[in-house]
């Protein structure tokens, strides 16, 4: 059992370590573009809005947990940086849709190619079953954080 234990305490470690590099990695993106951290978390939020016509500032809101003043303060940052442009929509001109600039997405491919070498790198090294597991887990991880997060966004007083 003892065993068990130390193997638990390794694996949260490694998992926290894992975090912590990917989120100094973020860092070190938004301080080489004058960004803030925050300002990185929405740009992700923008790339992942798979769903034409890109994401709308509440939508950014309610994702990153921020006021809407302070989503429009991280929305004046990033287009002023040219990283993003904000479209209005054609049927409802009160709709704003937020958009990544394809100039500042040769930025991120620029910085974060290296990482996708490291991550080939590492992956080339396990089998593909091997390979399926580790998916599976950090799909379920995801999720399960991403769960954990609305849970407690939702309990939060107003």
């Amino acid at each position: 059992m003892v065993a068990q234990r130390d193997g638990d305490r390794e694996f949260g470690r490694l998992l926290q370590g894992l975090a912590s590099e990917m989120n100094l990695l973020g860092h070190d993106f938004a301080a080489a573009q004058g960004l803030h951290a925050t300002d990185v978390q929405a740009l992700l939020a923008v790339l992942r809005a798979t769903d034409p016509p890109g994401i709308t500032p509440g939508g950014l809101r309610a994702e990153l947990g921020l006021t809407s003043g302070a989503v429009t303060a991280v929305l004046d940052r990033l287009e002023r940086a040219g990283h993003v442009h904000r479209t209005r929509d054609a049927a409802d001109r009160r709709q704003v849709h937020v958009h990544y600039h394809p100039d500042a997405a040769r930025l991120a491919f620029d910085w974060f190619t290296p990482v996708a070498h490291c991550t080939d790198r590492v992956r080339s090294e396990f089998r593909a079953e091997e390979v399926a597991t580790v998916v599976r887990f950090l799909t379920r991880m995801t999720e399960e954080l991403e769960r954990l997060r609305q849970d407690r966004r939702e309990r939060q007083p107003r």
